[in-house]
């Protein structure tokens, strides 16, 4: 008997847009993001002066999920430290429950922390009690709702924040995350 393979991370192309639009219109059917907002991501995910990290969980030449997020300041920045959103997380159905959601979010909590972010804020739908479940074990923190976020639908977002105390020897403190809604 053969274990499945286990998912593997790697960075998001734009090869790789096609088969995640898939995925998001199966599990976003209502609002699923379009392909030039993939584009306009990943335009920001390389260089020097990257601000965006987005990654894909691909098995057996099947992606199987993918999350993304943004940085905004510096920790240099005097006047505001440096924060994250979490733009997205998405695993497919057939994973939810294996601790995908969980490797993908670590993955982007790394980049926040590469980022040098203080803070990391997401929203998810009020309804998505998995998510909520999951933004909790990782410390994240209930800070408000946004009013009918989630169109259509008029579905309200809870707003939730990590924030990390920086080391003693780090400036990096804990990262912001906007715009999360995680399936899986």
């Amino acid at each position: 008997m053969t274990t499945p393979e286990t998912p593997v991370l790697r960075e998001m192309r734009w090869w790789d847009i096609d088969p995640v639009l898939e995925l998001e219109k199966d599990l976003f059917p209502e609002d699923a993001w379009s392909r030039g907002m993939f584009w306009s991501e990943l335009a920001h995910s390389r260089g020097p002066d990257a601000t965006r990290r987005y990654v894909v969980a691909e098995q057996g030449g099947r992606i199987v999920g993918y999350a993304g997020l943004a940085s905004a300041g510096t920790a240099s920045d005097s006047d505001s430290a440096a924060g994250a959103d979490v733009q997205t997380i998405a695993v497919a159905r057939d994973h939810w429950g294996t601790g995908l959601g969980a490797t993908l979010l670590t993955e982007l909590l790394r980049a926040a922390t590469a980022f040098e972010c203080a803070e990391v804020m997401l929203e998810c739908r009020i309804d998505n009690i998995r998510a909520q479940k999951l933004y909790e074990r990782f410390g994240f923190e209930a800070i408000g709702f946004r009013r009918g976020y989630y169109q259509p639908g008029n579905v309200d977002a809870l707003v939730m924040r990590l924030t990390t105390a920086p080391d003693s020897d780090s400036a990096a403190g804990s990262p912001s995350v906007r715009g999360t809604e995680i399936n899986g």
